[in-house]
């Protein structure tokens, strides 16, 4: 076996050398009248007969990444691609049991590429209140010989009710301002710091500030369709507080309930895949000691190439 760079942190671990983080993960075949006994904790197993044991309008907030419409192997699983109308039954299933379990003040976040994400938004209107569509670019992409290259995913967003947070001033992007403006000597919506002159902007529903986790990167593991955390800390800290709770379906890698330690949310995830639970905790094991989500720096998201001390880009990525 080829041996791993000292620079590649990628996580992969198998279930044999991760016994110890896999014996951490818990498993409930029984209705539970509180969250009590799931709370931050990786529930093994699966979704659809998980979720039906959990308490009703017990959390805050949702964020899932559901398997896409594509023919995908996840380390000895394989989702196969299904017909539209099975594909939007299988949509409709696991967002009504998903649903049930939000608050009336909460949100919910589901990911999609551009073909469920017909099929997805469609379902949602039905259930929720659909508040926006985030469409985020993705970097990575295999070229098509007959059509455009899909550089780009979808995140629909929705809450239960008109009542719902959102902390707009947490999710604002820090970028430079290359021609400071002013009014009576005084800067006129921007801020002269030591790291330059920046101007706090309200976030769009368009992202191109995400990088793709990669060999070099602390939180990369080998999941082959991991989330970034800095696209799930944007989602966490617009549409939760500290304290709130925290709820993926489809767990993977653990990117959701990492990100829910980091920020000091409660979290529960579920995984069916024992690997993948695995490299989940072992990414919560590294969160008590590194806090840091790339990209996420003094209370706001800096635009690439902007936050320097003496000279030093902090975050380039």
């Amino acid at each position: 076996m080829k041996e791993k760079s000292s620079k590649n942190k990628t996580i992969d671990l198998s279930v044999e050398e991760g016994q110890t983080y896999l014996s951490r993960c818990i498993t409930l075949d029984s209705y539970q009248n509180s969250l009590d006994y799931v709370l931050d904790k990786t529930l093994l197993g699966d979704s659809f007969q998980i979720m039906r044991h959990l308490p009703p309008h017990s959390v805050d907030l949702i964020i899932a990444d559901p398997p896409y419409n594509l023919t995908k192997a996840f380390h000895g699983n394989t989702f196969s691609k299904k017909k539209q109308g099975e594909y939007r039954s299988y949509t409709e299933a696991w967002l009504t049991l998903t649903t049930a379990l939000l608050k009336d003040t909460g949100s919910l976040y589901v990911c999609c590429d551009w073909e469920t994400s017909l099929i997805i938004g469609s379902v949602l209107q039905e259930l929720c209140i659909v508040r926006n569509r985030i469409t985020w670019q993705r970097e990575k992409g295999r070229g098509a010989a007959a059509n455009w290259k899909n550089g780009m995913e979808d995140i629909w967003f929705a809450t239960k009710s008109d009542n719902y947070t959102f902390n707009l001033d947490a999710v604002k992007i820090r970028k430079k301002v290359i021609a400071p403006y002013k009014v009576d000597g005084k800067p006129k919506d921007w801020q002269k710091t030591e790291q330059g002159n920046y101007r706090n902007t309200c976030p769009s529903n368009f992202w191109d500030d995400i990088t793709i986790p990669f060999w070099s990167m602390a939180e990369n593991t080998a999941h082959p369709t991991q989330k970034p955390e800095k696209l799930i800390a944007k989602i966490m800290l617009a549409s939760s507080n500290p304290g709130d709770i925290v709820f993926d379906p489809f767990l993977g890698s653990g990117t959701v309930s990492v990100v829910a330690k980091k920020l000091n949310r409660h979290y529960v995830g579920i995984e069916q895949n024992p690997q993948y639970c695995v490299w989940t905790e072992k990414r919560l094991e590294m969160a008590e000691q590194d806090k840091d989500i790339q990209g996420y720096n003094q209370g706001v998201f800096w635009e690439r190439n902007t936050l320097t001390v003496q000279g030093q880009h902090l975050y380039s990525p």
